[in-house]
This record gives structure tokens, C-alpha cells and sequence, in this order.
């Protein structure tokens, strides 16, 4: 999957966003560091471990690189920032419930305003899965050659049936 790039300086508004998802009674924020467990342990239940390792890392920057979409104190979706590399967005998910209604693209916007109020001109999101989403939703271009890019050679954990009894 290629990585794709984003001209922070020319973003959507995220006012009308933020509004359209409180309108639905969601909230799209910062996430808070006492909710680390609770969000992290949510990734990894939707998105799996390695997810939920990128967003544990999130919680380690100041400010937290992470946004949140709850409604009231169901979690429906995140998205993070400066995680596998510094100017990379991502990982980002919404429940398959959750989906299509505008969540995701809050939670994008949300991120990389924030990355461009931290002084970032540009952000990469890595190995995109919906390239037509990220062209629509703030203009994402791809850059050419960059699959598999900075995940060539990822460690995973083996299976455990691999790993025979001594």
C-alpha cells in the first residue's frame, strides 16, 4: 500500500466537521491520558495489536497524538498522529457501525490541523487502504515508490500452534 501526502496549509475547515458530528451527538476530540487503556484497549479489540501499539505511542507525545470520536462513553473511532515516524498520520479506524457517517474524515481533519498548528507544512499518511477517500476528503496525493516504504521488513508475532512445546 502507498503513502500519500497532504499540503497541511490547505485543509477543510473542521468547524462544520466537528459541528455535523455533535449535530449526531458524537464528539470529536483530544484523547486524555487517564483514558490511555480504555482507548488503546479499543484499538486493539476493532484493529488488532499492532494498532494498538502505534496508539499507545500517541499517548506518549505532549500534546496526545491522538483524537477520539465518542458518544457519550461509547468510543466509535480514532485517528493519531507522529506515531511510526514524525509527520505521519495514522493509524485511524471507526467501528463498522460508525462507519459512513462522517466520523472518519472529522477525525482526519482534526489530526492534521493539529499537525500543522505543531509547524508541519506537509503530513504522509502511510500505507493508505482508501486512497480515493483521503484524495476527497483533503486533497492526499501519492507518492510514487513508496510501497511498502517505511513498513518494509515489519516484525509480527508468529502464530502460536508455530511455536512447538520443548
Amino acid at each position: 500500500m502507498m503513502d500519500m501526502l497532504v499540503r497541511l496549509y490547505a485543509l477543510p475547515d473542521l468547524a462544520p466537521l466537528v459541528a455535523a458530528q455533535a449535530a449526531q451527538g458524537v464528539t470529536i476530540r483530544r484523547a486524555l491520558a487517564p483514558e490511555k487503556h480504555v482507548i488503546t484497549d479499543w484499538v486493539r479489540a476493532q484493529f488488532g495489536e499492532g494498532w494498538g501499539s502505534e496508539c499507545e505511542v500517541a499517548f506518549g507525545h505532549r500534546p496526545i497524538g491522538c483524537y477520539i470520536a465518542v458518544r457519550g462513553a461509547e468510543v466509535l473511532g480514532f485517528g493519531c498522529y507522529d506515531v511510526v515516524a514524525k509527520g505521519m498520520f495514522g493509524p485511524t479506524g471507526v467501528a463498522e457501525a460508525a462507519r459512513g457517517t462522517g466520523i472518519g474524515k472529522a477525525l482526519l481533519v482534526a489530526c492534521l490541523h493539529s499537525m500543522f498548528m505543531e509547524g508541519y507544512a506537509y503530513a504522509i499518511i502511510g500505507g493508505v487502504g482508501p486512497a480515493d477517500f483521503y484524495a476527497r476528503a483533503v486533497g492526499a496525493t501519492p507518492i510514487e515508490g513508496s510501497d511498502p516504504g517505511i513498513y518494509a521488513g515489519l516484525l509480527s508475532r508468529p502464530p502460536a500452534e508455530a511455536h512447538p512445546e520443548p
